[in-house]
């Protein structure tokens, strides 16, 4: 195992899985010596629980999402989050500019495109958005991915499908987009198109409280700011949300005091804990 600060690259000598356990450890370990600052154009509903995610695993959140300074600042930020939750129109435009610089600049860029599917206008928004230039990483629930690839998406915010019945679908999006897509659910699947990981720790409870996914995207654009591989950086923000989910889980698994100590969980967490805790396959 392997990194160097000047590229970012991560390599892994694990051959078991296409993701090394330490890999990720390693990843955090960056993360924290070098927190990226992470532009988030998210939902109205999550931005608060958002920010705090990043920073108790110890990115630095922005939250910078009109129109007038949402292109500026991208240019600035090492990472950034469009997450379809809320859109408005000033919002739509505001992501539109903020992925154009992004792009511009080869800065990363993840897209959560939530609730995509049956609901047109912010299905239409995230083809456009996608139409700018590929996303460094797609993250939804089994339904959302599926909606993006054509199908007809779930029930609002909530995946009727599986990850494991959405992979195909995942696999052709990454193709199509040269992204990786990381879809949500009970065993996390994360995919560039050729190499798939799957994520298997975290809790049912994390369902009752809002904006976990939503802080998720957030979590993984932190650490697309902060390593070269996209597939380790989707796996490693996934790894330590539900490894501390699951830490979290043994204090409380009624949705208020879990959430604070999901929280508390993500700054305990360590590169050596993270390596040790997460079930990779």
């Amino acid at each position: 195992m392997s990194f160097s600060e000047k590229d970012r690259t991560l390599t892994s000598t694990d051959a078991s899985v296409p993701v090394g356990a330490h890999a990720l450890g390693d990843a955090l370990a960056l993360l924290r010596a070098s927190p990226p600052l992470v532009q988030c154009i998210t939902n109205i509903v999550v931005a608060q629980w958002s920010a705090n995610v990043l920073l108790a695993a110890g990115a630095a959140p922005a939250m910078v999402d009109n129109q007038n300074e949402a292109g500026l600042f991208a240019a600035a930020a090492d990472a950034v989050l469009i997450n379809l939750g809320t859109p408005y129109n000033d919002t739509a435009e505001a992501m539109l500019a903020a992925v154009t610089t992004a792009v511009a600049n080869a800065t990363p860029w993840v897209l959560d495109p939530v609730a995509v599917g049956p609901l047109a206008w912010r299905t239409e928004l995230a083809h456009a958005l996608l139409a700018v230039g590929s996303p460094t990483v797609i993250r939804g629930n089994a339904s959302e991915i599926l909606a993006l690839g054509g199908g007809t998406g779930g029930k609002g915010v909530d995946s009727l499908d599986t990850p494991e019945a959405a992979l195909t679908a995942a696999q052709s999006l990454a193709l199509r987009y040269d992204t990786v897509v990381a879809v949500s659910g009970a065993v996390d699947h994360i995919t560039d198109g050729n190499r798939t990981v799957r994520v298997s720790n975290g809790h049912p409870v994390m369902t009752q409280v809002t904006g976990v996914g939503c802080a998720l995207g957030a979590l993984i654009a932190a650490f697309a700011g902060t390593v070269d591989d996209p597939l380790i950086a989707a796996t490693a923000a996934t790894a330590m949300l539900t490894v501390a989910a699951d830490g979290a889980a043994l204090s409380s698994i009624r949705p208020g005091s879990f959430a604070v100590a999901l929280l508390d969980e993500l700054s305990d967490v360590s590169p050596g804990s993270l390596a040790e805790r997460v079930r990779l396959s």
